[in-house]
C-alpha cells in the first residue's frame, strides 16, 4: 500500500521537509503547484489528483508520475499526445464516480470498462487502475463505495487483454477520514493530507 502525502495546502519547503522525513509520493490538485513543487523536490513521485483542464494537460504530463483523475476520452487523447512529445508513457488512473454525487468528477461505473479499453489503445498512456472519492461523514457508506470500486476493478481486470491487465493493479481510494475503510476494501494507494501536514511540519512554514 502506498501513502500519498497530499501537499496541496503547504508550500514547497514543507513538502521538502516531508521528503526528508521519508515521504516519497506527493499529491497535488493544481497544475501550477504540481509543477512548482516537482521542480523543488524532483526526487519524489508526484501525483496529480485534481480536476483535469485540457489546456493544462502539457504541464501536468510534464511533472506527474501518475494522473489519478482521468475520466474523459478527449483528455486521454491529449495526455497521449503530450506524453509522446516528451518521449514518455504517462501512467493514469480512471476516476469513477461510484457514489453518484453530482459534486464529484468521474465516469459512471457502467462506462468505466469502455474508457479503460479506449485508453489502453492509446500509444503513450498506461492505465494502472481506478480511483474514487467516497461521500464524507459516514464510514459505512464509504466502505460500501470502496468495495464497489474494488469489485469493478476485478471485473475490468478480468476482461482486459493480458498485456494491459498486467499494469491494471492500482486502487486509489481513501483520504484522511476514511483511509481505514479503504484499506479494508483493498486500496493500494491512500491520499492523506491534513493527517500528515499538521503540527509535525509547522516549523517548516516559519
Amino acid at each position: 500500500m502506498r501513502l500519498i502525502a497530499v501537499s496541496k495546502t503547504v508550500d514547497a519547503k514543507t513538502a521538502f521537509k516531508a521528503f526528508e522525513e521519508g515521504a516519497r509520493d506527493f499529491g497535488e490538485n493544481r497544475p501550477e503547484c504540481l509543477c512548482e513543487k516537482a521542480l523543488a523536490v524532483p526526487e519524489a513521485n508526484w501525483h496529480f489528483i485534481g480536476n483535469i483542464q485540457s489546456r493544462r494537460i502539457p504541464d501536468i504530463v510534464g511533472s506527474a508520475t501518475l494522473i489519478h483523475s482521468l475520466y474523459k476520452a478527449s483528455h486521454a487523447d491529449k495526455i497521449s499526445s503530450s506524453a509522446c512529445a516528451r518521449g514518455k508513457t504517462q501512467d493514469v488512473l480512471i476516476e469513477v464516480n461510484v457514489s453518484g454525487e453530482e459534486s464529484k468528477g468521474g465516469c459512471c461505473a457502467e462506462d468505466a470498462l469502455a474508457l479503460v479499453q479506449y485508453c489502453c489503445a492509446l500509444p503513450n498512456v498506461r492505465v494502472c487502475g481506478l480511483m474514487t472519492m467516497a461521500p464524507q461523514g459516514d464510514a459505512e457508506v464509504a466502505q460500501a463505495c470502496f468495495e464497489q470500486l474494488a469489485a469493478l476493478k476485478r471485473d475490468i481486470h478480468g476482461k482486459l487483454d493480458y498485456t494491459y491487465a498486467q499494469s491494471f493493479v492500482e486502487l486509489s481510494m481513501g483520504m484522511s477520514e476514511d483511509w481505514r475503510e479503504a484499506i479494508r476494501a483493498g486500496s493500494t494507494m491512500v491520499r492523506i493530507g491534513r493527517a500528515i501536514f499538521s503540527e509535525a511540519f509547522e516549523d517548516a512554514r516559519v
